[in-house]
C-alpha cells in the first residue's frame, strides 16, 4: 500500500492537483481538514456523467458540492483511443504518460464548482474533500478519470446541445408535500 492515500496513481495525481496546485505557494489551512474528511468516509459522491455531486459530513454539518468536468476534446479521444487495446484495457502509469508524452493528458478541467455552504468560494473545504475523495476512487479505477470526462461515450450521446432537463439543484421548501414524507400512525 503506498504511503499517500491520495493520488498514488498518475491518474489520481490529476485529482489531487486540483486540491494542492504546484503553483500554490503558501500552506492551505483547509487542507489537513479537507484530507481527514475524505480519509474518515465524511464525503458521498455520486458521478452522473460529467457532474460529481457530494453531500460531505463534518461534524454536525452538512454541504452539498456540485463539481462540472469539462468533457475531453474529440482529438484528445483519439488519441487515446489510439494508445488502448483490448475491450478492456488496463490503465497504468505508463499508458499514463505515452498517452501524456503524446500530447493528451488526461488531466480533467472544471467548468463549474459550486458548494452549499457559506464560505462563497470554489475552494471550501467541502469541494477540497470531494478532490481527495475523487483522487482517492480515480487511484482505485482509473477509468473514472476518463469516463467522467465523456470518452466512453459514443458521439451521439456527447453532443454539445443538450436535449435532457438539468437537474434541479434546489427544491423550493413551499413546493413540498409533508404528506409526502410524513404519516400519521393510528
Amino acid at each position: 500500500m503506498p504511503d499517500n492515500d491520495f493520488g498514488y496513481t498518475r491518474w489520481g495525481k490529476d485529482w489531487l492537483r486540483l486540491a494542492e496546485p504546484l503553483r500554490q505557494t503558501r500552506p492551505d489551512p483547509q487542507l489537513p481538514r479537507a484530507r481527514r474528511i475524505a480519509r474518515d468516509g465524511g464525503v458521498r459522491v455520486t458521478i452522473d456523467g460529467r457532474f460529481v455531486r457530494a453531500v460531505i459530513h463534518r461534524g454536525r454539518t452538512t454541504a452539498v458540492a456540485n463539481i462540472e468536468v469539462a468533457p475531453m476534446s474529440q482529438e484528445t479521444k483519439a488519441g487515446i483511443a489510439r494508445r488502448l487495446s483490448g475491450t478492456r484495457p488496463v490503465l497504468t502509469d505508463e499508458l499514463y504518460r505515452a498517452i501524456t508524452d503524446a500530447g493528451h493528458p488526461p488531466a480533467p478541467t472544471l467548468t463549474g464548482v459550486d458548494c452549499s455552504c457559506t464560505a462563497d468560494t470554489s475552494r471550501c473545504v467541502h469541494v477540497l474533500a470531494v478532490y481527495y475523495e475523487m483522487a482517492q476512487r480515480v487511484d482505485d479505477d482509473p477509468r473514472i478519470a476518463l469516463d467522467i470526462q465523456g470518452f466512453f461515450r459514443t458521439s451521439s450521446e456527447s453532443t454539445d446541445v443538450s436535449t435532457t432537463a438539468v437537474p434541479q439543484r434546489w427544491v423550493p421548501l413551499n413546493t413540498l408535500d409533508p404528506a409526502d414524507y410524513f404519516s400519521v400512525s393510528k
